[in-house]
């Protein structure tokens, strides 16, 4: 099997094993060492304090590198915002889904914009970068005749606003995940390695526990890391050309396993890797 002579640090998005998470925040930090990640993106602090939260990942040797927090929860109090994750450590805040107002043809999604440039602004002055997560429906086009996501980074300059694509999103709206990271490179330090099966369909959104359909018309399914349709290594491979910092692994719902078994296949399929 291929082996890369150069490799990144591997994370994991927690909103992967939020089930266990909820229960028992504690036993399932440990859990996520022993399977084989140092780095962690949390999404949410399950209604933790940040200081006991930061405490809970140094007891079992974690380091937080990135958060997603929600647009609104950002705009409500952006100095809790910055207190707590600055606690925790991270060197990255994410944007990580916007509602239908909110996006490109939204009646909101001008403010958004100038929004995102604030945001970005003031988490950069406190030492964090601002990233925005990407999904399938940035991949419409504007007025301007190119894609909202890189309408987006255009009009919002790299000092203020990163990005953080997510391979399978890419891949569910019919661009090249490898080539859209060496698009953005420099400007990517934390990639999503998602892997899925099946086509894009109505049902993906419910499957990330947003009802945007009850409909379930395919047989899309999020699938372990290197166990899906995705081209793993060509997409690992721009990442490290690009200037990443941090593969992070995400599987917003497990099919056939537990989140936590599915989570330590795509991790001893990284290690397989070399990672």
């Amino acid at each position: 099997m291929l082996k890369f002579s150069k490799t990144l640090p591997v994370g994991l998005q927690l909103y992967s094993v939020r089930d266990y998470a909820e229960k028992d925040f504690a036993a399932t930090m440990k859990k996520v060492k022993e399977i084989g990640y140092d780095y962690v993106e949390p999404a949410g602090l399950y209604g933790i304090d940040a200081a006991e939260f930061r405490k809970v990942l140094d007891d079992n040797g974690l380091t937080a590198i990135c958060a997603h927090v929600p647009y609104a929860e950002m705009m409500a109090d952006t100095d809790k915002v910055v207190k707590d994750y600055t606690t925790l450590g991270i060197k990255y805040i994410a944007v990580p889904y916007l509602g239908e107002d909110d996006r490109a043809g939204g009646k909101n999604y001008a403010q958004v914009l100038e929004n995102i440039k604030k945001l970005g602004k003031i988490f950069a002055d406190n030492g964090i970068t601002l990233l925005y997560h990407n999904h399938d429906f940035e991949f419409v086009k504007t007025e301007s005749g190119e894609y909202a996501l890189d309408e987006m980074y255009r009009v919002i300059g790299k000092d203020l606003l990163q990005t953080e694509l997510d391979c399978c999103w890419v891949k569910v709206a019919g661009e090249d995940p490898a080539e859209y990271i060496r698009k953005y490179a420099g400007r990517c330090p934390v990639v999503h390695l998602k892997d899925f099966s099946g086509e894009k369909s109505s049902n993906m959104y419910n499957l990330i526990g947003l009802k945007e359909s009850a409909k379930q018309t395919s047989t899309f399914e999020f699938r372990p890391v290197g166990y899906g349709k995705q081209d793993i290594p060509t997409v690992i491979r721009a990442a490290i050309d690009s200037g990443a910092e941090y593969l992070v692994v995400e599987q917003d719902s497990p099919v056939e396993q537990t989140s936590l078994e599915a989570v330590t296949m795509s991790r001893n399929y990284l290690i397989s890797l070399g990672f």
